[in-house]
């Protein structure tokens, strides 16, 4: 099991610390992972299937007893044989189905829901893909433009909430660099932010 390697780490005006990863999600020891998942819950290929693959079967089992969730929602399931405690299974939009602008807001749902489940369990730390941006083609300079304005805008409406350790932890290198990207211009110009 290796390590992810911090690319960006910055903390927040609320506290919280928010690092961008490079590193395969199924290594991390956070609380939570969340799971990129489509709305039946059938873990089969991208993320989902990595995390199953590397879980076990209690994931689909538990998976499969929840059954169906809205695109915009996720769930939670234990993490069978992963490092994580829990997996956060969120739902994000199929890129083409929907207005481009729709698909922002269920990806902000989605993103947001998954924070939601993390806080009501007290979990102190999560740690997100880049949802949606696989087998959903969702474009990823948008994914991480939206994704990461969600995980602020929730830091910052929840100052004194868990999880306090947000990450985004991506395994390809295109991905990585786009979000890496993302959060240069995000964080240039904030001096109470510390960005390495």
């Amino acid at each position: 099991m290796e390590a992810s390697t911090v690319r960006q780490d910055a903390i927040l005006p609320s506290g919280h610390r928010i690092s961008l990863r490079k590193g395969d999600i199924t290594d991390e020891s956070t609380d939570a992972i969340v799971n990129a998942a489509n709305s039946l819950l059938m873990h089969i290929g991208g993320v989902a299937g990595a995390i199953t693959r590397r879980g076990g079967p209690s994931i689909q089992a538990e998976s499969t007893k929840i059954g169906r969730v809205p695109t915009g929602g996720a769930a939670i399931t234990g993490a069978g044989d992963l490092p994580a405690r829990w997996v956060i299974h969120a739902v994000g939009p199929i890129w083409g189905a929907r207005s481009a602008e729709e698909n922002d807001r269920l990806l902000v749902s989605a993103t947001t829901a998954a924070l939601e489940i993390a806080r009501e369990k007290g979990l102190a730390s999560i740690a997100f893909p880049a949802v949606s941006s696989g087998i959903f083609s969702f474009p990823k300079d948008r994914c991480a433009r939206v994704m990461l304005g969600a995980v602020l805008r929730w830091a910052e409406e929840h100052p004194k909430d868990a999880p306090r350790d947000l990450r985004f932890t991506i395994v390809d290198e295109e991905t990585v660099a786009i979000f890496d990207a993302e959060m240069r211009r995000v964080f240039q110009n904030t001096e109470r932010n510390k960005v390495v």
